[in-house]
């Protein structure tokens, strides 16, 4: 959805919208915003309260929404917040009408009769961010909030809803700065004697404000699983039992069961949430090929077609993309070669052999043993009594988080956007470094210096394009 050509910080007339999801549901909540919220919502309430006057600020206020004609439209609860302590810094109303398609948008088509204008998306947070009360990594964390697949993702983006985030990114732009102020007294007064920063002194401190900048985007890829979720593949020859798995993980019938090979020809994707971690499943097309030696007759007879064949090319690429790839074999026969070959392609380190069918006696020799050697982790389960199910998922969930751990509910993490500006100022800290160890003016550093404090401004909002304001902003929901 495109913004209006007008520039936002000169917008000022009040925005409506509804600020719930459409469908089915107790209650609606609808967000006036702008210098006639009050008198908007003073012209179609109509209190149950025989002596009501005015809105009591922050207060809820019980009565009806009527239109002109004195129809009533939905008995509705109002409260007002005056600016600028309100969510926008201006005056805002908001109408909890009763949930559903009918009731909340009869109320917003008369809003915008009075004179109300539909916001565009995220223009109530835009309006918080041009009055001052967000920082711009606040405004993009109310997006990361509402956005949040689990509690981890939800207390990080609480962490910088909370400014942990941009606290810290002024801090080190106070620094750079002092160091700013320091190289323009040795440029301005090279004659005199002030105080200026050596060489060795500045090298040092910008190293220390390169150090806490790595810490940051570190904090970004250790909070990536948590933020973002997981990609696990079920992978394996047909017949092996991944439909099956996929069943047993998610406890319900999700996938199509059956002994003829090739059933699953594209792939099925589903969520679990793992103690706090999203995980996106996907159960691929059955790898095989009917040329090769097998002692599954059925497998053997049937051709491959070309969907088919699309489906293996996609389950080989979505294996190669996984954190996690589920190597499912059945443990009640021997491996077979072409089994075997699918082993040694796969890197031990993303994968997890399981053999299905631990309901039956294990073949022998033990397929565990073979892939054992092949340095592949394994763990016994059967889809089909649930045997083992829940160490399965227990061991996913701590392979997907080896290199990641458990999430810090302090760390101050960046988003894409917020890491590119952070290492934007760390190359022109780097290249500042360098440059002093090479002997390089102070008036020629400075402007590496200048490149990075535009840059941690940039990331809080201290300098904000339109454009870039509007790519942000775009992304939200209408009503935010």
């Amino acid at each position: 959805m495109s913004r209006s050509d007008s520039k936002p910080s000169t917008r000022r007339d009040t925005i409506a919208a509804i600020a719930t999801p459409p469908g089915t549901g107790g209650v609606a909540v609808l967000r006036v915003s702008g210098p006639e919220a009050r008198s908007l919502g003073l012209q179609i309430f109509h209190s149950t309260q025989a002596d009501f006057q005015d809105f009591t600020p922050r207060m809820l206020h019980f009565g009806t929404i009527c239109t002109p004609a004195g129809n009533v439209l939905d008995e509705v609860l109002t409260a007002y917040m005056p600016g600028p302590h309100s969510y926008t810094g201006e005056d805002v109303l908001e109408i909890h009408c009763h949930g559903g398609d009918a009731a909340p948008s009869a109320v917003l088509d008369l809003l915008l009769q009075h004179g109300a204008r539909l916001a565009d998306r995220g223009e109530f947070t835009l309006r918080a961010f041009l009055a001052g009360r967000m920082d711009l990594t606040q405004a993009e964390a109310v997006a990361e909030l509402i956005a949040a697949p689990g509690r981890a993702a939800l207390h990080l983006a609480q962490t910088k809803l909370a400014g942990g985030l941009g606290t810290r990114v002024d801090a080190l732009r106070e620094r750079l700065e002092h160091l700013r102020a320091q190289l323009c007294l040795a440029v301005d007064f090279p004659e005199e004697d002030v105080e200026c920063l050596p060489p060795e002194d500045l090298i040092r401190e910008v190293q220390h404000i390169r150090n806490r900048v790595d810490e940051l985007l570190a904090g970004m890829e250790r909070a990536r699983a948590w933020r973002e979720g997981v990609m696990v593949v079920l992978a394996g020859r047909v017949n092996a039992g991944k439909s099956s798995l996929l069943n047993a993980l998610l406890g319900r019938e999700r996938a199509i069961v059956t002994e003829r090979p090739g059933t699953t020809r594209d792939y099925i994707e589903e969520h679990l949430l793992l103690d706090g971690l999203r995980v996106r499943i996907v159960d691929t097309a059955g790898l095989r090929d009917p040329s090769s030696d097998t002692s599954d007759a059925a497998a053997a007879t049937i051709p491959v077609d070309e969907v088919e064949a699309a489906g293996m090319e996609i389950s080989r690429e979505l294996a190669s993309r996984a954190e996690l790839v589920l190597f499912v074999v059945d443990g009640s026969r021997p491996l077979e070669p072409e089994e075997q070959r699918i082993a040694r392609d796969l890197a031990p380190g993303r994968t997890l052999a399981v053999l299905n069918k631990a309901d039956q006696p294990a073949a022998q020799p033990d397929p565990a043993a073979t892939l054992e050697q092949l340095d592949l982790e394994t763990i016994r389960v059967s889809a089909r009594t649930g045997t083992g199910i829940q160490e399965l998922a227990d061991r996913i969930r701590a392979r997907c988080l080896r290199d990641t751990g458990e999430p810090d509910p302090d760390a101050a993490v960046p988003n894409a956007r917020q890491a590119a500006l952070l290492r934007q100022a760390n190359q022109e800290l780097k290249a500042l470094a360098q440059d002093a160890v090479q002997g390089v003016p102070y008036d020629l550093m400075g402007v590496r210096l200048e490149g990075a404090c535009e840059a941690m401004e940039a990331l809080t909002g201290r300098i904000a394009p339109q454009d870039v304001l509007h790519s942000i902003f775009d992304n939200f929901c209408i009503g935010k």
